[in-house]
């Protein structure tokens, strides 16, 4: 499929270095870079409205923040929280739906951990045994570097930040769509109601507990 054609793959633009060698001018892929594909405000609001409905609901108030005048970094932070309770909730909901470990027990040991990127990346593969799709993770990794150069005071520009939101969005869909597909619920949505598939009987807490230590999970 034509990447361009594609929602699931992000817009990158390779970088080429080329030298004289003795073979001729050789052209060397260095870097893989984010394209700038949103332009304006109304450009990421278009974006924002193409995005499947769940994806819309979880992430409701981006609308009303990029038409309101508040500048960019107010969205963008909010959608980073966005961003971290839905893969909070992702790992809450495969610990019950999949696992069978006790909601308020699931519950507990997810708000225990201190979820980095790459800790999460783990969880995620442990949990549903699963790798995070190379585009979504390519999608997070270069979010997380605009989101944390404004955390610590450094500048970005209009264009960095209105693609960095849309490559959060983009990152939620992905995410919806490879757990729908394989254990049928979507972590980023307005509610998780009905999430477990009907009744199902529990683990009980040290079967619990052996599950979750076995998955990385710190209880203690």
């Amino acid at each position: 499929m034509d990447p361009r054609r594609n929602p699931y793959v992000p817009a990158l633009e390779c970088r080429r270095r080329t030298r004289q060698g003795t073979s001729g001018t050789i052209s060397k892929v260095i870097a893989k870079e984010p394209m700038l594909r949103i332009k304006s405000k109304p450009g990421l609001s278009n974006f924002y409205k193409q995005r499947p409905q769940d994806v819309q609901d979880h992430f409701e108030h981006v609308l009303k923040l990029l038409e309101s005048n508040f500048p960019l970094e107010v969205c963008l932070a909010y959608v980073f929280y966005r961003l971290e309770y839905g893969q909070n909730m992702a790992l809450y909901c495969g610990l019950v739906r999949v696992h069978n470990i006790d909601s308020k027990f699931a519950k507990d040991a997810v708000a225990k951990q201190h979820i980095t990127r790459s800790s999460f990346v783990s969880l995620y593969k442990n949990v549903f045994e699963l790798q995070v799709p190379e585009n979504a993770r390519q999608d997070f990794e270069e979010a997380e570097r605009v989101r944390d150069a404004i955390m610590h005071g450094k500048p970005a520009s209009d264009d960095r930040m209105r693609n960095t939101i849309a490559r959060v969005l983009e990152y939620a869909e992905i995410i919806n769509e490879q757990l729908n597909q394989k254990h049928m619920f979507r972590p980023f949505v307005r509610s998780l109601k009905g999430f477990a598939g009907g009744k199902r009987k529990f683990l009980d807490r040290k079967a619990s507990r052996f599950v979750l230590k076995g998955m990385g999970f710190h209880l203690d």
